[in-house]
Protein backbone atom coordinates (compact mmCIF):
# COMPACT_ATOMS: atom_id res chain seq x y z
CA UNK A 1 0.00 0.00 0.00
CA UNK A 2 1.25 3.39 -0.83
CA UNK A 3 1.29 6.16 1.61
CA UNK A 4 0.55 9.85 1.23
CA UNK A 5 1.38 13.03 3.24
CA UNK A 6 -1.15 15.88 2.68
CA UNK A 7 -0.09 18.62 4.86
CA UNK A 8 -2.67 21.39 4.92
CA UNK A 9 -2.24 24.78 7.02
CA UNK A 10 -3.74 26.20 10.19
CA UNK A 11 -4.20 29.82 9.50
CA UNK A 12 -7.98 31.37 9.76
CA UNK A 13 -7.10 34.45 8.57
CA UNK A 14 -5.29 37.40 7.08
CA UNK A 15 -2.53 39.38 8.72
CA UNK A 16 -5.05 42.27 8.32
CA UNK A 17 -7.57 40.18 10.38
CA UNK A 18 -10.51 41.72 7.99
CA UNK A 19 -10.53 38.05 6.06
CA UNK A 20 -10.90 34.55 6.96
CA UNK A 21 -8.42 32.44 4.57
CA UNK A 22 -7.52 28.40 5.34
CA UNK A 23 -7.46 25.59 3.14
CA UNK A 24 -9.27 25.94 -0.07
CA UNK A 25 -11.12 22.98 -0.07
CA UNK A 26 -11.01 21.33 -3.72
CA UNK A 27 -7.24 21.59 -3.75
CA UNK A 28 -7.38 18.71 -1.17
CA UNK A 29 -10.61 16.65 -1.97
CA UNK A 30 -9.88 15.92 -5.04
CA UNK A 31 -5.99 14.45 -5.03
CA UNK A 32 -7.52 12.76 -1.69
CA UNK A 33 -10.65 11.18 -3.73
CA UNK A 34 -8.57 9.82 -5.87
CA UNK A 35 -5.84 8.16 -3.76
CA UNK A 36 -8.88 6.79 -1.79
CA UNK A 37 -9.91 5.22 -4.91
CA UNK A 38 -6.87 3.70 -5.47
CA UNK A 39 -6.05 2.29 -1.68
CA UNK A 40 -3.59 4.48 -0.68
CA UNK A 41 -3.16 5.23 3.12
CA UNK A 42 -3.42 9.09 3.38
CA UNK A 43 -1.88 11.21 6.86
CA UNK A 44 -3.85 14.38 7.16
CA UNK A 45 -0.97 17.09 8.31
CA UNK A 46 -0.18 20.48 9.70
CA UNK A 47 2.09 22.76 11.10
CA UNK A 48 1.02 22.63 14.65
CA UNK A 49 -1.79 19.42 14.66
CA UNK A 50 -5.35 20.04 14.64
CA UNK A 51 -8.02 21.98 12.96
CA UNK A 52 -7.87 23.05 9.69
CA UNK A 53 -9.93 25.77 8.15
CA UNK A 54 -11.29 26.29 5.46
CA UNK A 55 -11.49 29.51 2.89
CA UNK A 56 -15.15 29.90 3.01
CA UNK A 57 -14.91 31.47 -0.40
CA UNK A 58 -13.80 27.91 -1.52
CA UNK A 59 -17.15 26.71 -0.21
CA UNK A 60 -18.96 29.10 -2.46
CA UNK A 61 -21.41 27.43 -4.74
CA UNK A 62 -20.19 28.38 -7.76
CA UNK A 63 -16.69 26.97 -6.81
CA UNK A 64 -17.51 24.30 -4.26
CA UNK A 65 -17.53 20.65 -7.07
CA UNK A 66 -19.58 17.61 -5.73
CA UNK A 67 -16.76 16.23 -4.71
CA UNK A 68 -16.04 19.04 -2.24
CA UNK A 69 -19.44 19.22 -1.24
CA UNK A 70 -19.83 15.52 -0.55
CA UNK A 71 -16.46 15.85 1.43
CA UNK A 72 -17.37 18.87 3.25
CA UNK A 73 -20.54 16.95 4.33
CA UNK A 74 -18.87 13.53 5.47
CA UNK A 75 -18.39 13.54 9.06
CA UNK A 76 -15.89 11.06 9.30
CA UNK A 77 -13.49 13.12 6.22
CA UNK A 78 -14.04 16.69 8.90
CA UNK A 79 -13.12 14.42 11.78
CA UNK A 80 -9.80 13.33 9.83
CA UNK A 81 -9.35 17.11 8.58
CA UNK A 82 -9.88 18.74 12.38
CA UNK A 83 -7.92 16.12 14.21
CA UNK A 84 -5.02 16.36 11.97
CA UNK A 85 -1.04 15.53 12.94
CA UNK A 86 1.02 18.12 13.16
CA UNK A 87 4.26 17.61 11.10
CA UNK A 88 6.80 17.08 14.00
CA UNK A 89 4.99 14.20 14.33
CA UNK A 90 4.97 12.28 11.35
CA UNK A 91 8.63 14.25 10.49
CA UNK A 92 10.16 10.55 10.37
CA UNK A 93 7.99 8.47 8.52
CA UNK A 94 8.53 7.89 5.15
CA UNK A 95 6.22 8.58 2.63
CA UNK A 96 5.72 7.89 -1.45
CA UNK A 97 4.25 11.12 -1.96
CA UNK A 98 4.11 14.79 0.05
CA UNK A 99 1.72 16.98 -1.01
CA UNK A 100 1.38 20.95 -0.24
CA UNK A 101 -2.58 21.38 -0.28
CA UNK A 102 -2.82 25.40 -0.94
CA UNK A 103 -5.60 28.17 0.14
CA UNK A 104 -3.80 32.03 0.80
CA UNK A 105 -3.55 30.94 4.38
CA UNK A 106 -0.67 28.64 3.38
CA UNK A 107 1.63 31.75 2.84
CA UNK A 108 1.36 32.42 6.85
CA UNK A 109 2.62 28.76 8.01
CA UNK A 110 4.53 26.82 5.06
CA UNK A 111 7.29 28.91 3.47
CA UNK A 112 9.46 29.29 7.23
CA UNK A 113 8.59 26.14 8.85
CA UNK A 114 11.78 24.19 9.18
CA UNK A 115 9.97 20.59 9.68
CA UNK A 116 8.39 21.49 6.49
CA UNK A 117 11.57 21.98 4.71
CA UNK A 118 13.60 19.17 5.97
CA UNK A 119 10.26 16.72 5.17
CA UNK A 120 10.18 17.97 1.88
CA UNK A 121 14.21 17.99 1.24
CA UNK A 122 14.67 14.20 3.02
CA UNK A 123 11.88 13.48 0.37
CA UNK A 124 13.15 14.82 -2.67
CA UNK A 125 16.62 13.89 -2.15
CA UNK A 126 15.12 10.11 -1.89
CA UNK A 127 13.95 10.03 -5.07
CA UNK A 128 10.36 10.42 -4.33
CA UNK A 129 7.69 12.43 -5.52
CA UNK A 130 6.76 15.96 -3.86
CA UNK A 131 3.30 18.06 -5.40
CA UNK A 132 2.65 21.07 -4.17
CA UNK A 133 -0.74 23.28 -5.68
CA UNK A 134 -1.87 27.37 -6.03
CA UNK A 135 -0.46 28.92 -3.02
CA UNK A 136 0.91 25.44 -1.46
CA UNK A 137 3.95 26.21 -3.65
CA UNK A 138 4.81 29.10 -1.32
CA UNK A 139 5.96 25.79 0.78
CA UNK A 140 8.78 24.75 -1.94
CA UNK A 141 10.17 28.37 -1.78
CA UNK A 142 12.59 28.32 0.91
CA UNK A 143 13.39 24.36 0.70
CA UNK A 144 17.15 23.92 0.17
CA UNK A 145 18.95 20.75 -0.96
CA UNK A 146 21.91 19.17 0.60
CA UNK A 147 24.16 21.03 -1.51
CA UNK A 148 22.53 24.15 -0.63
CA UNK A 149 20.45 25.26 -3.56
CA UNK A 150 17.15 25.97 -3.69
CA UNK A 151 14.95 23.30 -4.90
CA UNK A 152 13.23 25.07 -7.50
CA UNK A 153 15.74 26.77 -9.24
CA UNK A 154 16.06 26.17 -12.62
CA UNK A 155 13.26 23.58 -12.45
CA UNK A 156 10.08 24.10 -14.34
CA UNK A 157 6.94 24.77 -11.82
CA UNK A 158 3.64 26.83 -11.78
CA UNK A 159 1.52 28.49 -8.92
CA UNK A 160 -1.08 31.33 -8.33
CA UNK A 161 0.56 33.94 -10.35
CA UNK A 162 0.24 37.79 -9.24
CA UNK A 163 -2.29 38.53 -12.50
CA UNK A 164 -4.63 35.73 -10.96
CA UNK A 165 -3.91 37.16 -7.29
CA UNK A 166 -5.33 40.59 -8.99
CA UNK A 167 -8.29 38.56 -10.25
CA UNK A 168 -8.89 37.16 -6.16
CA UNK A 169 -9.16 40.51 -5.13
CA UNK A 170 -6.12 39.62 -2.92
CA UNK A 171 -3.39 41.36 -3.82
CA UNK A 172 -2.83 44.24 -0.41
CA UNK A 173 -4.16 41.02 2.04
CA UNK A 174 -1.12 38.64 0.96
CA UNK A 175 2.26 38.97 2.49
CA UNK A 176 4.18 38.20 -0.44
CA UNK A 177 4.28 38.04 -4.23
CA UNK A 178 4.13 34.38 -4.81
CA UNK A 179 5.18 35.03 -8.46
CA UNK A 180 7.86 37.16 -7.95
CA UNK A 181 9.31 34.63 -5.31
CA UNK A 182 9.04 31.88 -7.38
CA UNK A 183 11.54 33.93 -10.20
CA UNK A 184 13.82 35.43 -7.33
CA UNK A 185 15.08 31.74 -6.61
CA UNK A 186 15.47 31.39 -10.56
CA UNK A 187 12.62 28.39 -11.14
CA UNK A 188 10.89 29.26 -14.48
CA UNK A 189 7.56 29.72 -13.74
CA UNK A 190 4.53 28.27 -16.54
CA UNK A 191 1.51 29.71 -16.48
CA UNK A 192 -1.71 28.53 -18.46
CA UNK A 193 -2.37 30.65 -21.62
CA UNK A 194 -5.74 31.55 -19.89
CA UNK A 195 -5.55 32.61 -15.94
CA UNK A 196 -7.79 30.98 -13.68
CA UNK A 197 -7.63 27.85 -16.07
CA UNK A 198 -6.07 24.46 -14.94
CA UNK A 199 -2.52 23.83 -15.45
CA UNK A 200 0.21 21.55 -14.25
CA UNK A 201 3.53 21.12 -14.48
CA UNK A 202 5.70 17.98 -14.54
CA UNK A 203 9.20 18.17 -13.81
CA UNK A 204 11.12 14.88 -13.10
CA UNK A 205 9.53 13.38 -9.19
CA UNK A 206 8.11 17.80 -8.46
CA UNK A 207 4.91 18.47 -9.78
CA UNK A 208 2.74 21.51 -9.34
CA UNK A 209 -0.63 22.79 -9.60
CA UNK A 210 -1.26 26.62 -10.68
CA UNK A 211 -4.32 27.16 -9.27
CA UNK A 212 -8.08 25.77 -7.69
CA UNK A 213 -8.90 24.87 -11.33
CA UNK A 214 -5.82 22.51 -11.62
CA UNK A 215 -7.08 20.37 -8.27
CA UNK A 216 -8.92 17.46 -10.64
CA UNK A 217 -5.86 17.38 -13.41
CA UNK A 218 -3.21 17.48 -10.67
CA UNK A 219 -5.22 14.29 -8.78
CA UNK A 220 -5.31 12.80 -12.45
CA UNK A 221 -1.84 13.48 -13.22
CA UNK A 222 -0.35 12.25 -10.07
CA UNK A 223 -2.31 9.03 -9.87
CA UNK A 224 -1.14 8.89 -13.71
CA UNK A 225 2.83 9.55 -12.47
CA UNK A 226 2.45 6.53 -10.13
CA UNK A 227 0.71 4.03 -12.42
CA UNK A 228 3.74 4.20 -15.21
CA UNK A 229 5.95 3.15 -12.18
CA UNK A 230 4.23 -0.48 -11.92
Amino acid sequence: MKKALLIVTNVSMYASGKLETGLWLSELTHIYHSLKENAWEINIATPNGGKVPIDPESLKPLVLDKISKDYYENADFMKELNTSSSLENVKNKTFDLVYLAGGHATMYDFPNNETLQNIITNHYESGRKVAAICHGVSGLLNVKLSNGNYLIEGKNITGFNWFEETIARRKREVPFNLEAEINLRKANLKKACIPMTSNVVIHKNLITGQNPFSSKEMAKVVIGEFSKQI
